[in-house]
């Protein structure tokens, strides 16, 4: 599974996107199953992440924003293949935060980019106070080329890691199957990407966003006051600066699948082996004038989403809209393993209907997500069903989309008297799902909790939660604890006769 942070779909070529260069990612689209209405649970990094792996909403998993502790007790895919008798390895972000920076994986092969404790922790008690460790509108107003940024630095790690476990656990006597996860940082701001990258394009080949509408939502004007985007003036060479590198960046992520495909091509493992490609959420990238994600807009809300398997699955797209949180129940319907202990309970379905294209596979037609963080003053719900999105929350006013007619979404239904029946009807759904009043309570109550937790915890001796990668050296390259000629020969690859 390959993860890019914050990568939207439709900046993308098998997503009808002319510029951007994937040639990898599109090798992969052509001979996969491509879900072109794949939707996060939850727009914005460590909820997203939380769900993608436990097939479970934010509002069940408690990670409701990106400083929120993710259960140990929660079960993970990783937890389940394990259980199935796979090696579970992570290289990369996932954004654990909490003690557990495993979450059932048996190997993690690199720190993460963010951090793990509470220290990012929203408070909806105070709305009007910017969080100064947010995003702000330096990535976008200092966009351009670089010769080395932070998130270069972890990306080739990740990627270097990642290809010396494969080759160390094809090299190694371990028989077990290999469920390996990893997680790029890119295309995700700071916009900024070395020219090797960056060269690809031309200011000339970069598209600007369409105009901003002329009424923006409640939520929208408060995510421009969250982001610091008020009082910033965005020149349009700013703004084609930042998409260049965006698709400079995605290129960059391309290359790396490119090159561990290449290692299960060339040990001989590719056509035995399931190749996923998504993404936690995507990013509004100048759309409605707004940049990064936290809101159910399709720019931010859709995710790519690719399941490669050509001997298994024949190639298609998939016009329904499905979750991230459908990969859980997917890879334990691939192994034949179960959820023992959250059986019927899981907020994912499995997507193995659409992928081995059985009748009934196209019945379903809807998904639904949350966002509980940053820039909100209750709970927002989306519901996506058929060709509508709708989207409540008790603190704003609705909105409703006909994304057939509107893919834009530039017409808000929800006051429409030709729409009122069908969003009596989306609002009886919701009433139905949720406990917002419950769910507002809880949220607010785990903001406070955590905040005071990490005020205390500033004080005096820390004691950090973030990964720390295992190294003993001690077990590295040549060593005197096995025989020169045996660790040479099992090093190799391929081996000798």
């Amino acid at each position: 599974m390959i993860m890019a942070d914050q990568l939207t779909p439709s900046a993308l070529p098998f997503h009808d996107n002319p510029v951007t260069r994937t040639p990898a990612m599109s090798s992969l689209a052509s001979s996969g199953v491509v879900f072109e209405a794949a939707y996060t649970a939850s727009p914005l990094c460590a909820p997203a992440r939380a769900s993608l792996l436990t097939g479970l909403l934010p509002s069940r998993t408690g990670v409701y924003d990106n400083a929120a502790e993710f259960p140990a007790s929660i079960p993970t895919f990783a937890h389940h293949l394990r259980s199935a008798g796979y090696r579970t390895v992570l290289s990369g972000k996932m954004h654990f935060c909490g003690p557990d920076q495993l979450h059932g994986f048996e190997e993690r092969l690199t720190t993460d980019i963010y951090p793990a404790d509470f220290g990012w922790t929203p408070d909806w008690d105070h709305p009007e106070d910017r969080p100064t460790w947010y995003h702000d509108m330096s990535s976008v107003t200092q966009a351009g080329p670089c010769l080395r940024s932070n998130q270069l630095d972890y990306d080739e790690e990740v990627a270097f890691a990642a290809e010396r476990s494969l080759f160390g656990h094809v090299r190694s006597r371990d028989e077990r199957p290999l469920c390996c996860v990893v997680s790029f940082a890119h295309p995700h701001d700071p916009y900024a990407i070395p020219p090797k990258w960056w060269d690809l394009y031309g200011d000339q080949d970069i598209p600007l966003p369409r105009p901003s509408p002329a009424d923006l939502h409640p939520h929208e004007r408060r995510l421009r006051s969250v982001c610091g985007m008020d009082g910033v003036t965005v020149t349009e060479d700013q703004t084609r600066a930042a998409r260049r590198a965006y698709y400079g960046a995605i290129s960059f992520v391309d290359d790396q699948i490119a090159r561990l495909i290449a290692v299960l091509r060339e040990t001989g493992r590719l056509e035995n082996t399931v190749v996923i490609v998504t993404s936690d959420h995507g990013d509004m990238l100048g759309e409605r004038g707004a940049w990064y994600k936290m809101s159910f807009f399709e720019a931010s809300a859709r995710v790519p989403l690719i399941i490669w398997s050509p001997n298994r699955f024949g190639p298609g797209r998939i016009a329904a809209p499905v979750s991230t949180m459908d990969l859980l129940p997917t890879l334990l319907d691939m192994t034949g393993e179960r959820a023992r202990d959250v059986a019927g309970t899981l907020d994912g379905r499995s997507l193995l209907p659409y992928l081995s294209h059985l009748p009934g596979g196209s019945d379903r037609d809807e998904t639904v997500a949350e966002y509980l963080a940053e820039g909100a003053l209750a709970p927002i719900i989306m519901v996506r069903r058929g060709h509508h999105k709708f989207i409540h929350s008790p603190a704003d006013p609705d909105q409703l989309y006909d994304l057939a007619a509107d893919p834009d979404e530039r017409v808000n239904l929800a006051d429409d008297p030709g729409s009122a029946s069908l969003v009596e009807e989306f609002r009886r759904q919701v009433a139905a799902r949720w406990d917002l009043a419950t769910l507002e309570r809880q949220v607010r109550l785990s903001q406070q909790r955590r905040l005071a937790v990490s005020a205390a915890l500033a004080i005096g001796t820390e004691t950090p939660w973030d990964f720390t990668p295992r190294y003993d050296a001690s077990r590295q390259y040549i060593r005197n604890h096995m025989a020169l000629g045996d660790l040479e020969q099992m090093a190799r690859f391929p081996p000798l006769a």
